[in-house]
């Protein structure tokens, strides 16, 4: 039986109108790991780092705006009511699907305009993008904004501070422990690319598997957290996931009958 309380105040500190917030911290942090880890990826696959900063920058500027703008459209019924706190991403509230997607298609624009070589940009990036969704993960356990479902079970998280981000009727109630589910399944993702980035395979092939497993597990851990459904008994995340499933398995279907692996250098750390 594994019954863990958190009654952590979800805010560091307060300055005026501005919050320090355990997710926001949490976040900048999972952020300079991400960028850190990628930019070993570039200079191990011999991609030019002259223009990395820029990428880097936009990219995360896609990303958080994509993530805020999918966690704002699957609470329109809250922000159309609090319409200036849908500004208040300090605070948490940053979906993960609208993060990779926001951030997917700034990349794709980028690669473009930088010439970098899109596949391998991508497979490039996959693994610290994994790995800092696992560490916002903990900014989402301590604050409770990606909560689970009511729970008897034998494993359960139970929020007990006032300004948790969980709905009031569910401070002092049992729930799934969705995020650390979530956690698990990122770092085994981040397993399994860093593994497939060793290996001389298609470029995007990585990036594609890793969307897959994501999906697929996605689908999976949503049953227990407790969401607004939007058709077919299915959360945003879930319907999202069947969107990214399909298209990331004809992507690695195509990769793999080109059998022409990637060509750059592949050298151990």
């Amino acid at each position: 039986m594994f019954h863990f309380t958190i009654g952590m105040d979800p805010n560091l500190a307060r300055i005026g109108p501005f919050v320090l917030a355990w997710h926001g911290l949490l976040t900048a942090f999972a952020i300079v790991l991400a960028v850190v880890v990628i930019y070993r990826e570039f200079a191990r696959r011999g991609l030019s780092l002259e223009k990395f900063d820029g990428l880097a920058f936009w990219t995360i500027i896609g990303g958080i705006l994509g993530a805020r703008l999918f966690y704002v459209i699957d609470h329109a019924d809250y922000f159309v009511d609090h319409p200036l706190e849908a500004f208040a991403i300090q605070e948490g509230g940053l979906a993960v699907y609208g993060a990779v997607i926001g951030g997917f298609f700034t990349v794709l624009l980028l690669t473009r305009l930088f010439g970098y070589p899109f596949g391998q940009v991508i497979d490039a990036i996959a693994p610290g993008l994994i790995l800092a969704q696992a560490v916002g993960r903990i900014g989402c356990l301590i604050n409770g904004d990606a909560w689970g479902a009511p729970t008897d079970g034998p494993f359960s998280l139970t929020y007990t501070h006032p300004d948790a981000l969980l709905p009031s009727s569910l401070h002092g109630v049992p729930t799934h422990p969705y995020p650390i589910y979530d956690m698990a399944m990122n770092l085994m993702i981040f397993g399994v690319v860093v593994w497939l980035n060793r290996r001389r395979l298609p470029a995007g092939t990585t990036f594609a598997v890793f969307a897959l497993l994501y999906a697929v597990t996605r689908f999976v851990i949503s049953f227990v957290r407790q969401e607004r459904i939007w058709f077919w008994g299915l959360q945003e995340a879930q319907v999202v996931s069947l969107v990214v499933l399909a298209v990331s398995a004809v992507a690695l279907f195509i990769l793999l009958r080109r059998r022409q692996p990637s060509t750059e250098p592949l050298t151990a750390d």
